[in-house]
């Protein structure tokens, strides 16, 4: 999913918010107005392409809201792509594909309701590769200590010139208090005057290290027009805090770099603009912002996003903590991994109940630590901790990535 999906649904209902409004803005469910919001770029990777479908949603509402059963094709160059909906409100092509150079596509799509939209039509921009990507310790402006992750890249043809960046991180997840035991509820004991029976095991140790991805949640961009070559150098891509637990063992980026054309370029950095701080809830109008995508059935219609063609160039790098920070201790984790003792059974005035212990177990938040002992007192006889604390799968996967390597 590319990233400025995010914030063209975070802006939709901003947006449409405040259509018409000068004075001070009153958030009533009355002047919510829906519209189409689209998320859809085809590159030159040879791949099956997704396209996102929802609408805008009140600020009260859980969404997004996808727009689900539509009928979606992309069209170049005489032939038809056709999307399937493989989850709600995302259509994926039935074959993978590439878009090529000197070649028109149009997206075409249909919704549920019989309402058609068309895209105008766009071509593949220059193909640039990322020259280098790499990683430096560094403090950013804000006085702040971690690892700056920058991208090189240069086209020799001048054409490229606008640029959109996305990565994908990944890193090993370690918590700090796993052990080989846990605990479980005997759901048939024996022994039927045990209150709330439970029995040590022996657990996987594939909840030990576990790989966690994330991916990117900003619109990042550059520009190099008002340079004299169609250089970028030292783009800063991500800046990661030398306190974050991601960088903790080793992390892993996979940088994409798109190439736009400079409407696309424009229609996102206008949308970076109204997502900026202070900006979305200011008394200021800034009207509607409109992408390269109508409505054929009602050219008045609203509708938010930008169907784009673009190159495409990916670039990973690993590294681990103690390259740049060696003999340094790890930063701290997650979770700040308080122990505790719940209550094995608790006996009230008519009859023995559950404690916390086996409230903990049974909704998988807590995870075994040690015997008690005496060590926290009054408490039950189990030293407990969160599951994230001890269980790596709680945060991430215990199969490395095929990518992977040490």
């Amino acid at each position: 999913m590319t990233v400025h999906k995010l914030y063209i649904y975070f802006l939709a209902s901003t947006l449409l918010f405040l259509t018409g409004c000068i004075e001070e803005i009153d958030f009533i469910e009355e002047s919510f107005e829906s519209a189409l919001v689209i998320d859809a770029t085809i590159t030159n990777e040879d791949k099956k392409h997704e396209i996102f479908l929802s609408r805008t949603y009140p600020f009260e509402e859980d969404g997004p809201d996808p727009a689900r059963n539509a009928s979606v094709k992309v069209i170049g160059d005489g032939v038809e792509y056709v999307f399937e909906e493989a989850d709600a409100g995302v259509y994926i092509s039935e074959i993978a594909f590439a878009a090529q150079p000197n070649v028109d596509y149009q997206l075409q799509f249909t919704t549920q309701n019989g309402r058609s939209y068309i895209s105008s039509p766009t071509q593949l921009t220059q193909n640039t590769q990322i020259d280098n990507l790499y990683a430096e310790r560094e403090t950013n402006d804000d006085g702040v200590n971690g690892m700056s992750m920058y991208v090189d890249s240069f086209d020799p043809t001048g054409k490229s010139m606008y640029y959109r960046y996305e990565y994908e991180e990944t890193f090993k997840v370690v918590p700090p208090h796993f052990i080989n035991m846990d605990l479980i509820e005997v759901l048939n004991p024996a022994d039927l005057i045990t209150c709330c029976p439970v029995e040590l095991v022996f657990r996987s140790e594939d909840k030990r290290i576990c790989y966690r991805t994330e991916n990117s949640r900003s619109i990042n961009l550059t520009t190099t027009t008002a340079l004299s070559e169609d250089r970028v150098s030292r783009h800063l891509v991500r800046f990661v805090h030398s306190d974050d637990y991601k960088i903790s063992y080793r992390y892993s980026i996979l940088v994409r770099q798109y190439v736009q054309s400079k409407e696309a370029y424009s229609y996102l950095e206008k949308l970076s603009g109204f997502s900026g701080a202070g900006s979305l809830f200011s008394q200021v109008q800034p009207g509607f912002l409109t992408g390269n995508i109508v409505s054929e059935s009602n050219p008045e219609e609203k509708v938010i996003g930008f169907f784009e063609v673009s190159s495409v160039s990916t670039k990973r790098i690993f590294f681990n903590y103690d390259d740049f920070y060696p003999g340094e201790p790890i930063p701290p984790y997650i979770n700040s991994c308080q122990l505790s003792a719940p209550r094995q059974c608790i006996t009230d005035a008519h009859d023995d109940i559950c404690g916390g212990l086996l409230v903990g177990i049974r909704n998988k938040t807590k995870v075994y630590k040690s015997m008690n002992n005496g060590i926290i007192d009054p408490g039950g006889p189990y030293i407990m901790v969160d599951r994230v604390c001890g269980d790596c799968t709680a945060l991430g996967e215990p199969n490395p990535p095929d990518f992977w390597v040490e």
